[in-house]
């Protein structure tokens, strides 16, 4: 699976309607499952997450982690697209926010949101979800969008299950 995922190609930018966007996240559940099947190290998982979620998300213009560096802090981990934030303090952004709270984190507006940090001045929509093991939370996916309404609920819900899968395990090392 050196390549990545097979899905049908759709040029990146590509805003794909809700039933499609989800259609295409559960053709490549399966095999985004079984690439990461069996490892236990947090930044090999955290890496190929964030490449085959970019092959999956077209109309994401970032995605990847940010990492829990201090009580507070989160700093840039592995990701896809263009330049992150290298450092978000908790008080700050949806990501601040998904950290703060430990939940999901479904903007459609960035502009709407009290606070949006704007590593992108072209994003306009947002989906970050906590990444807990051992009942901490250890880093946040953190996917961008330069479209309004870029992400949907049942892409959260579906994201939310194998994040839990992914980084669940007990013996995960970080």
């Amino acid at each position: 699976m050196s390549e990545g995922i097979a899905l049908p190609p759709v040029a990146r930018g590509t805003l794909l309607d809700d039933a499609a966007r989800l259609a295409r996240l559960e053709e490549a559940l399966p095999q985004i499952r079984a690439a990461i099947a069996g490892e236990t190290d947090a930044v090999a998982l955290e890496a190929t997450l964030a490449r085959l979620l970019w092959e999956t998300f077209v109309q994401a213009s970032w995605c990847g982690f940010y990492r829990r560096v201090a009580e507070s802090t989160l700093a840039v981990g592995p990701y896809q697209g263009t330049m992150g934030c290298l450092r978000i303090d908790f008080a700050r952004g949806v990501c601040g926010a998904c950290a703060r709270t430990g939940t999901v984190q479904l903007v459609p507006d960035v502009d709407a949101f009290p606070g949006h940090i704007a590593c992108d001045d072209r994003t306009r929509s947002e989906l970050v979800l906590p990444v807990m093991s051992g009942g901490a939370l250890r880093a946040v996916l953190d996917l961008d969008s330069p479209h309004r309404s870029g992400f949907s609920r049942a892409e959260a819900d579906a994201l939310q299950v194998l994040v839990q899968e992914a980084f669940g395990a007990a013996d995960l090392v970080w």
